[in-house]
């Protein structure tokens, strides 16, 4: 048992009380035969994560217990609050004058006020601590009597922030990043600290979004003095005790622009099997847990990427430079080298530190052109015959991946295209070919056999896991199929994803396919990252892990230091150290899950500005649509560059609707609307601020 839960069963076992917090201290110390400063430390991350919590003077309890819960508190204009705890079946109302001016994205620790008598639905609650407290907002400046203000651009924030006299020089309607003051009194006021521009230019609205998902482009300068010191190449000390494939034809397949490159592979083929090698970048090498590249990365979880830039989890003189698996180069990687037999089944396998030098860096239209048009340069025409092997491999592995029943949800993603000045001139959707899939199997193939080998073997680890969605939401989606006259199968007791891909299959040559893609989608619970192998639903894998890119992932190199110790110490790990490796991998896993979604919703945002950009010059035109969600306020609508927006129901020409749920039909006197209807419409208002885009239905 780590020393942390060792803390939190000690406090959970007993009353403990003391008159001042030192002598808590020095009764865990004796009791932990840990240090007191050690003891200080533990206690203190302890409280600061919401897990201890200090109910009155010098009287600790651990969280969740004696009715108090913590979780994220999600915000309204209108005052009041909900709280998402986990576990719970509903979210925790908390009233207006409850919320101890908590923000929407903050979390806290909440005092259950009533529930039901089932103990599953929580009515109120009330705000007694804000345990992780927002460091930013971004806002828009108004100016009254005399008086600064921020007007916050998260609506879910019902109040103002005072501004606190700084020598910025401030004028109404500036975009602004400011700093969150909290007064003893709970007060909440700000500081302006980054003057952002104007909130009439779209690309002062893409940086407010940025800022707005507390995201940085540039790194702390302790990070960049530490930057300085990176070596430029592998010295021969490094490659002491690694297996050297430098002779190896290993080489790298990305996109065009892509410059972080974290994965190469190799393939050769003999009697009764294949020899797949995935190479990864071994980032831990440089990133050593603790540094001051670590931090940042633990702190950031993820690179995020948006049309026109990256925001990387690391700087670039480790994501594109001595990481990064140049061609010509000597890199370390991390390596998954597979015997697979001509059945697609892993036989054998190793798991290893290696050096690799890239002969090749190709681009997926490269590769591509060489296998389906002969279309070959001086690099591909060297390599041809493995991207034949290549395709062997993964037409069979495709074929397994179908005969598990994994899902195959194809969900339009938008392409921008930009001019030389940051612009975007023109959306479209983003194209697939068969050399992305060839890549994206074999990082599959790789990321199920590490994880199976460390679940094997009981070694602490950070999973991608993906549950099963809730038996209400595979009805929910069945009952919406009923009502578009789509057939489905029984819903059968185990809900496995054949079942959902037999529904896909059903619709593939339809008008409807997008959209029950994206109703299936949605019925589907999120993926996440976990210490708890729970398997992947959507894959039809029982073990699954991201080990491919750690270059840009927490996770993943989370995973490689893990895996590099298991390595060094020949698989002998102590009881003790497995605790604590347990112990990081979950902090890994909560920490990179919540840096996801952030990262997930920004994108979002960033893609919706410039959607709503290049519709703003075409209000009045006509476009042909199709009807992606019925809502009782009104329906949206989807046109093929995957630009979505709504029609209002007061602008539907009937004057009454009835709001059918379970189908999403609107209905109305002499008009019916169902999702995947195809729609004339016109554009009737863009606005920048909101992202939001407004139609309505065509005459005739």
């Amino acid at each position: 048992m780590s020393k942390k839960k060792e803390i939190l069963t000690l406090l959970d076992k007993n009353s403990l009380v003391f008159s001042n917090i030192n002598k808590l201290f020095l009764f865990l110390s004796s009791r932990l035969e840990i240090s007191v400063d050690e003891v200080q430390k533990i206690f203190n991350s302890l409280v600061n994560n919401g897990d201890v919590f200090e109910i009155r003077k010098n009287k600790f309890i651990t969280i969740p217990s004696h009715g108090y819960v913590k979780g994220e508190f999600f915000g309204t204009s209108k005052g009041f609050g909900f709280v998402k705890v986990d576990g719970y079946a509903s979210d925790i109302f908390i009233p207006a004058n409850k919320t101890m001016n908590a923000l929407d994205g903050e979390f806290v620790i909440v005092k259950i006020m009533s529930q039901s008598n089932d103990g599953a639905l929580v009515v109120d609650g009330e705000v007694v601590k804000i345990y992780h407290e927002l460091e930013n907002i971004v806002g828009a400046v108004n100016i009254v009597g005399g008086n600064y203000f921020l007007d916050p651009d998260n609506t879910k924030i019902p109040f103002d922030f005072p501004i606190v006299k700084t020598g910025l020089k401030l004028q109404k309607n500036m975009k602004v990043l400011g700093k969150v003051l909290r007064t003893d009194k709970g007060k909440i006021k700000c500081i302006v600290t980054e003057i952002l521009g104007f909130e009439d230019n779209v690309k002062t609205l893409e940086l407010s979004i940025i800022r707005d998902h507390n995201l940085f482009e540039s790194f702390p300068s302790q990070v960049v003095e530490e930057e300085k010191k990176l070596p430029k190449s592998v010295s021969a000390n490094q490659k002491k005790g690694r297996l050297d494939l430098t002779k190896e034809v290993i080489f790298t397949i990305d996109g065009a622009d892509a410059k972080d490159l974290d994965d190469a592979v190799n393939i050769k083929k003999f009697d009764t099997y294949y020899e797949l090698g995935v190479h990864i970048a071994d980032v831990g090498e440089y990133v050593k847990q603790g540094n001051v590249f670590d931090e940042e990365a633990f702190k950031r979880g993820t690179s995020v990427y948006f049309p026109t830039s990256v925001l990387p989890m690391l700087p670039k003189a480790l994501s594109n430079g001595i990481c990064s698996l140049n061609e010509g180069v000597e890199r370390l990687t991390l390596s998954c080298i597979m015997k697979v037999d001509f059945s697609g089944k892993v036989i054998d396998y190793k798991i290893c530190e290696s050096v690799i030098k890239s002969v090749a860096r190709l681009t997926y239209d490269e590769v591509y052109e060489a296998l389906t048009e002969n279309k070959l340069n001086e690099k591909t025409k060297a390599l041809k015959k493995d991207f034949v092997i290549m395709r062997e491999l993964c037409d069979i592995l495709e074929e397994n991946t179908k005969n598990r029943g994994a899902l195959d949800l194809e969900i339009p993603e938008v392409q921008f295209v930009f001019d030389d000045k940051g612009m975007a001139v023109g959306l479209t959707r983003r194209e697939r070919n068969s050399a992305h899939r060839l890549i994206e199997d074999f990082m599959v193939l790789a990321n199920e056999t590490v994880a199976h080998h460390f679940n094997k073997h009981q070694i602490p680890f950070v999973y991608r896991v993906h549950e099963a969605p809730t038996k209400e939401k595979v009805e929910g989606v069945c009952d919406f199929l009923k009502g578009i006259g789509v057939a489905f199968p029984q819903i059968p007791n185990d809900i496995k994803p054949s079942y959902f891909q037999q529904i896909l299959n059903s619709v593939e040559n339809l008008n409807t396919k997008d959209v029950v893609n994206k109703v299936v989608l949605r019925s589907m619970q999120k993926a996440k990252y976990s210490n708890k192998n729970m398997g992947h639903f959507g894959l039809a894998l029982v073990d699954y892990c991201h080990f491919t890119s750690p270059i840009r992932r927490y996770p993943d190199l989370t995973i490689h230091r893990i895996i590099k110790e298991y390595l060094h110490k020949n698989g002998k790990l102590s009881s003790s150290r497995k605790d604590e490796l347990d112990e990081f991998a979950f902090e890994s896993a909560e920490q990179s899950s919540q840096c996801e979604r952030n990262a997930d919703y920004a994108e979002r945002d960033v893609d919706d500005l410039w959607k709503a950009y290049l519709m703003k010059d075409k209000i009045g035109q006509k476009f042909d649509a199709t009807i992606s969600s019925v809502t009782n306020f009104g329906i949206f609508v989807a046109l093929d560059n995957t630009v979505e927006g709504l029609i209002k129901i007061e602008d539907l020409p009937d004057d009454t609707y009835l709001f059918l749920e379970k189908q999403l039909k609107l209905k109305g006197s002499s008009h019916v609307y169902s999702i995947g209807d195809k729609v004339k419409v016109v554009l009737t208002n863009v606005n920048l601020q909101s992202r939001n885009i407004d139609f309505k239905i065509a005459e005739n």
